[in-house]
């Protein structure tokens, strides 16, 4: 079976380090691809031109929309160890420039005998009876499409134009077409929720991620995970968001920072 995801993220070598693509309709926000879905096509040619599957740590800018359109992206290894290797990516449509990357992938996460733990996975109710985003959303944006998203039921206000008056939102993420979630898939969900902020303002839109930095901290299950987002300072017409995503069993397997505009 081939699963949608693969195929909206599917790179092809056209020599010299560039790889051919195309952004998919129905992973978009309003009509314009969501920031996690271009961070997992960019993902996607980073892991193929380093040769190493993980993808460990990203940095992405985004300096402008596209959505349903054939794309490039250039890439350049910048250095090889023995554990990581790092390169920049650049996405094109046409001559117009879509987003910078520079990332980190690896063949296996480094491990090590001195831990600390302060991050716990919140409590949800399980994926089953968490509340389906087909249920608080009249308007769903097309990356619902794809994306099966779950809410806490205290998080789901923003829909209903009672917001909980706090920057919050906790959620399972799983793929619709019942791919098995992997580390590649946690660089889309890491921008799946609703953001946090429409929980404070209750003025949900579109909100144009200006940088997202992603850092692969565990392996995934396969199963669907559980996500919490939260954003602590908003104002100038900007705001970040921190999330942290973890496996049912209590594992933490992503962190990420964004920087995003408000609504549009």
């Amino acid at each position: 079976m081939t699963f949608r995801f693969d195929t909206a993220t599917q790179v092809r070598a056209i020599g010299g380090g560039v790889f051919a693509a195309r952004v998919h309709d129905g992973w978009d926000i309003g009509g314009n691809a969501n920031g996690g879905y271009l961070l997992a096509l960019v993902a996607s040619a980073l892991r193929e031109a380093t040769g190493r599957p993980l993808p460990v740590a990203l940095s992405c800018h985004y300096l402008g929309p596209v959505n349903d359109a054939d794309v490039t992206i250039d890439t350049t290894v910048m250095k090889t160890g023995k554990a990581f290797t790092t390169a920049l990516a650049t996405m094109r449509h046409g001559d117009r420039v879509i987003v910078t990357a520079l990332g980190t992938c690896g063949d296996a996460l480094v491990t090590g005998a001195v831990e600390q733990t302060t991050l716990v996975m919140p409590e949800m109710p399980g994926f089953d009876k968490a509340v389906p985003r087909g249920s608080t959303s009249a308007g769903l944006p097309g990356l619902m499409n794809n994306v099966d998203v779950r809410l806490h039921p205290d998080d789901t206000g923003f829909a209903t134009g009672k917001p909980k008056g706090e920057a919050h939102v906790r959620g399972w993420c799983a793929f619709r077409d019942e791919r098995p979630v992997d580390a590649l898939s946690l660089t889309l969900f890491c921008d799946a929720l609703p953001p946090a902020m429409f929980n404070l303002s209750g003025a949900p839109g579109w909100v144009p991620t200006v940088q997202l930095s992603f850092y692969l901290r565990g392996i995934p299950d396969g199963a669907p995970v559980c996500a919490e987002f939260t954003t602590r300072e908003l104002h100038n017409g900007m705001f970040e968001e921190d999330g942290s995503i973890w496996n049912a069993s209590g594992e933490l397997v992503a962190q990420s920072r964004q920087l995003a505009l408000l609504p549009r």
